[in-house]
């Protein structure tokens, strides 16, 4: 018994439609493990920063580099997450994921040289971050619809909760146990990822069939023939006779108008017979033709159960789209501004004078701050009815202000709310900014297994560049400031590239809009040719003698007679 039950557990989960709940809360609950042990485990290495250079004798630049190789290969390989989860499933990937973050954290505790850690922390937990975070997020997606903005917006403060107790714990634990078993307790923490990957079972939309009501259809038929046909012999021998009784049979129809009446009906019976041979046949076809416009696949499903189509292992086609190449250069230059704050916070209080207990509170106060924007935005897009791009580029433009802000603030309590404005914008674009993808104002839905993949792929070239940039303005300006003007510069370009994103969907909209109108119109004149040539039974009935309609029937009455 425990076999089929346990395959039961692991099956995939089939509702008729989004079920916006459901087995969704256990996949919310992955998602929330999964932002603590990717996100919140990255962003809170800042804390061992000062450790490294001083273990390694390294500069800002090459030390950052750990963190930008990461987040390289974080975005970069997200590609390949994707065909591997369209290929073995996002359950198996997501478990090797976390395998592969706890080996590389857990290895890093053991390198000699930054080079090394290059490889460890760079490469194989970044391989790891990927597989794990990638699938979660997209599948986390297919469970809910109208909540997704909250699901997801909840789900993603894992990540500022991680930052918010990770940097103290950290720093006291290294005080006492050094910096390289604080690695080996983050690496064996990380192993639950494994875990979570148990919790994503697949789903699957199978709507309900539309009951078909043909028997209740054709007795209708048979009632409106017989009536009919009442109709068309009252009409032929009140016209027999000649009278003017408005149709009311004569009972001394001679025998010639009945012929005549017989052969009109059968005449009639054989028209009507045809025209509903012509209507099954085009009725019965048991197959229907989806044409799929984006993909160009030509699918046929057959009648019943509709079938999962098997998805693709990598499609480039949203390349084609305006609106997604706009929103991916969003994202890009979005994530010069994601890191390198967390990552030179710390130093940059010590800089101006704030004690180095108090200096690791700064991630605290930051991650904070992240958990209420990441709340409340899920909150005011699940009420607001406006175009949800609109009020994701306000967040990104007041983001950019904050981040100017730290150049110019020397004092404690004026860096605390430089950091608490900065942890709420922050959260507010990063737990939605992937989401997005999945409105209509963007791609929609139906691309968004395919599009995350290739979003989070541009995204990784300004994830290099991103902290090591930072880094050489440091050691060239010996001011931890010049980090946050680079990112604030990122983010404001970002913000230009999201208000293009409104643009060029309304452009291909009205692209799209006339290619429309002109099958609709070519369908309406298809379907006013084929009923024109349908004649109805009053036509023939009351057709005057010289058409030609009349002419027909009047050939099948001499071959009777």
């Amino acid at each position: 018994m425990r076999g089929p039950y346990f395959q039961r557990c692991l099956a995939a989960n089939v509702y008729p439609e989004v079920p916006d709940g459901g087995w969704g809360w256990a996949v919310a609950l992955a998602f929330f493990l999964v932002e603590v042990c990717t996100y919140g485990a990255l962003k809170s290495l800042g804390v061992f920063l000062q450790d490294l250079m001083e273990e390694f004798g390294e500069s800002n630049s090459r030390v950052s580099w750990v963190i930008s190789i990461c987040v390289f290969i974080f975005t970069f390989t997200a590609p390949l997450a994707t065909i591997l989860s369209n290929r073995f499933g996002h359950r198996s990937v997501v478990m090797v994921g976390g395998l592969l973050i706890s080996l590389g954290t857990i290895s890093s505790a053991f390198t000699r040289s930054i080079n090394q850690m290059y490889v460890t922390i760079g490469v194989i937990s970044g391989l790891g971050y990927c597989f794990t975070f990638l699938p979660t997020v997209t599948i986390l997606a297919q469970y809910f619809s109208t909540r997704r903005a909250l699901v997801t917006s909840v789900a993603s403060s894992g990540e500022p909760f991680a930052i918010f107790a990770f940097a103290p714990a950290l720093t006291t634990l290294k005080e006492h146990i050094g910096w390289r078993y604080c690695l080996v307790v983050l690496g064996t923490f990380q192993a639950c990822v494994i875990g979570c990957g148990l919790l994503l079972r697949p789903i699957i939309i199978d709507p309900e069939p539309v009951e078909e009501h043909h028997e209740s259809d054709k007795e209708q038929q048979t009632v409106y023939k017989l009536e009919n046909e009442q109709t068309r012999t009252s009409i032929s021998s009140g016209g027999s006779q000649g009278s003017e009784d408005s149709g009311v049979t004569s009972l001394s129809a001679s025998s010639s108008d009945l012929r005549t009446a017989g052969a009109e009906r059968q005449a009639l019976v054989e028209w009507e017979v045809k025209d509903n041979e012509d209507k099954e046949s085009s009725m019965s076809t048991p197959t229907i033709q989806v044409m799929e416009k984006d993909e160009g696949v030509l699918a046929e499903l057959e009648a019943g159960p509709l079938q999962r189509p098997s998805p693709r292992l990598l499609d480039f086609s949203v390349l084609r789209d305006t609106t997604f190449i706009w929103y991916s250069l969003f994202g890009m230059f979005a994530t010069l501004g994601f890191f390198a704050p967390q990552l030179y916070v710390i130093e940059l209080s010590k800089s101006r004078g704030v004690e180095p207990r108090l200096a690791s509170y700064m991630l605290s106060v930051m991650a904070v701050a992240e958990i209420l924007g990441r709340l409340s935005i899920g909150v005011l897009l699940s009420r607001v009815r406006c175009r949800k791009t609109l009020l994701l580029l306000g967040c990104v433009l007041l983001l950019s202000l904050v981040l100017l802000a730290f150049a110019v603030v020397w004092e404690f309590w004026g860096l605390v709310v430089c950091c608490a404005l900065y942890g709420y914008f922050v959260g507010t674009v990063g737990s939605i900014h992937i989401p997005m993808l999945a409105e209509e104002e963007v791609v929609g839905i139906e691309k968004m297994a395919s599009s995350v993949g290739v979003y989070l792929f541009i995204q990784s070239f300004a994830g290099l560049a991103g902290p090591p940039l930072g880094g050489v303005l440091v050691d060239v300006t010996q001011n931890y400031g010049a980090a946050f003007l680079s990112s604030a510069v990122g983010m404001a370009l970002s913000g230009v590239c999201l208000a293009m994103v409104g643009p060029a969907k309304a452009g291909m909209c009205q692209r799209q809009r006339p290619n429309r109108e002109e099958d609709k119109c070519t369908e309406e004149e298809d379907k006013m040719s084929q009923d024109s040539g349908q004649p109805d039974f009053l036509d023939v009935d009351l057709a005057p003698e010289d058409s030609s309609l009349r002419q027909a029937v009047d050939q099948n009455n001499k071959s009777v007679m």
